[in-house]
Parts: structure tokens; sequence; C-alpha cells
């Protein structure tokens, strides 16, 4: 999505309750100051209920489209991700980097609604991206893409690295937060689910991804990836539930998003699989972990 800033502000309009957080904007190649603008107009327009998930990104054709350079992939981030959370942290920014010009007590309005925007990292198993974001004190999203239980690891070093970086890490209020990200998929039954997805998945796996990293994806892929401790979340309600517990209890996060409508999924499917997750799943996580539903409902773009 080329713009989801523009997308959330219209679903602002239409919702009242939810969170409205991108997934995932590219900062590497975006400019920090418009990020920080766009997102502080949909925070206003939806009266605070705007986040931010900002990335590496899994694709590359941002960079000459932008003008930067491929081989200034992290370091791009790293600059980009200093000055996002100097303007979110006051409205008067003095600032100096490498791959922009600088800022000099430049004020920056409106302001969000509760003074921040809350900035989650997305990381796709990269261990110093855990880090970083550990060391900084930023909630972090592992976008599960792979077996979920190699990013165990991953988990525990971004609590370490924030716990050695003086960040509470026990789970009480300020403590460092975590979820993941997982594609989506909810049917009445489990065969139903699967026979329905997989040619849609297969179409955006095949033609949506990274060029040059995807291919065809076949069924028995699919279905391997479909399998209790695979990274799909596809199936039905049960089934759905019982991975995501799962995960939680080798992870340790408190939040799950759901990427739903993949491949060209036709609305009526969509739909359908959004009306389980809020009627069925959500409510069966939230009761086995005792959690709030007002608390842990979201659309991301």
């Amino acid at each position: 999505m080329a713009s989801p800033p523009v997308v959330l502000a219209a679903i602002a309009q239409a919702t009242e309750r939810i969170k409205l957080t991108s997934a995932v904007t590219v900062l590497s190649t975006a400019d920090p100051v418009k990020v920080f603008e766009d997102f502080t107009a949909v925070d206003l327009i939806s009266q605070g209920r705007a986040e931010i998930t900002a990335g590496r990104g899994a694709y590359t054709e941002s960079f000459p489209l932008f003008g930067k350079e491929l081989s200034d992939y992290d370091e791009l981030f790293e600059e980009n991700l200093g000055l996002l959370e100097s303007l979110n942290a006051d409205a008067t920014v003095t600032w100096t980097g490498k791959h922009r010009g600088p800022l000099d007590r430049v004020e920056v309005y409106p302001r969000p609604v509760h003074g921040r925007i809350p900035v989650w990292i997305a990381v796709g198993g990269t261990p110093s991206s855990v880090v970083r974001a550990g060391r900084l004190g930023l909630p972090v999203y592992f976008a599960i893409l792979g077996q979920p239980e190699r990013f165990a690891p991953l988990a525990e070093l971004y609590r370490q690295a924030g716990a050695d970086a003086g960040h509470r890490t026990d789970g009480g209020p300020g403590s460092l937060r975590s979820g993941v990200t997982s594609h989506f998929f909810a049917a009445s039954s489990s065969q139903e689910a699967r026979d329905t997805f997989y040619p849609y998945y297969a179409n955006y796996i095949g033609n949506n991804m990274p060029g040059g990293r995807s291919g065809t994806l076949s069924r028995a892929a699919f279905e391997a990836w479909a399998e209790p401790h695979g990274a799909l979340m596809v199936g039905s309600p049960a089934e759905i539930v019982e991975k995501i517990l799962w995960e939680r209890e080798i992870l340790g996060h408190d939040r799950f998003l759901a990427q739903i409508g993949l491949g060209g999924l036709p609305f009526a499917e969509t739909a359908g699989s959004i009306e389980l997750l809020a009627t069925e799943i959500l409510p069966a996580v939230n009761a086995a972990i005792g959690t709030d539903e007002r608390q842990t409902q979201g659309v991301s773009a």
C-alpha cells in the first residue's frame, strides 16, 4: 500500500475504538518528518488511536524510487528512527544527520492527542534489530514468516537488551512490550479455510512478494506452513486460538496482529474472517489470558 496514513484516515471515520497502525512504514526510505506529520493527522482525526509500526521492510523497490542507496539500508533506518523519536518527544527539534539536511530549532505542529504516537519496531529475524529496539525501549513486532520457535531466542535477546539498557521487562506498567504479526485467514472449519485461502495466498507469495525471492508456493508447502507449529494462522477459530496461545507461551508477547485479505481474497471471505476473529477468536484468547478485549482490537494498513 503506497500511502497507509490516507487509508487509515478513512478507516478512522468509520470506527470509534480500534487502534490504527501501519504494517510496515518503511522508515529507511521515508522522510521521518512527513511520517510524523501524516500519522499525527490520523491521530487527530481518530482522537488518539494512531500508531506507527516502523521497519526496514522486506522490499527494496523504494530505494531507487526515493533516490536512496541500498547500501545504506541499515544506516538510513537507524538515522531516521532517531529523528522520528526526536519529533515524537518534543515540538521543537534540533537535529543533525548524514542523509538529510539538519533541523535547527524547528517547530513541528500539530501534536498528537496524547503527546506522543506509539512507535512499534517490526523485525523479521535480525538480531541487531531486536537489540536496537530493546536498547531504545521501543515495543517490537515479530513478523512470523518462518517457524515461530526460531523467534524465541530473539524475544529473549530483545528483553535482555532492554534490561541491560535499564528498561523494565517484568510485565508491569512501563515494561517493554512485544507482539507478533502473521498472515491470517479463518473459516468455520480447518479444511474450508485451507481450501479457500490457498489459491489466493499462493498468488500473494508468487506475485506480490519481493521479486526473485518467492517463486511458486506449492500446496504441500502451504499445508506445512498451516500446521499447528507453522507460520500461517489459517484454520478454524479453535485451531487459531490454540496456535495464538502456543506462540504466546514460547515468545511471551502481549499483542497479535493479523494480516488479512492477502492475494486478492474476495471481500466476502475477508469480512467473514474478520468476523470470526472478532466474535470467536479474540474473546477466547482474552478469556484464556485474562485480557480486556477492548484493549486488543486494532487494524493495520
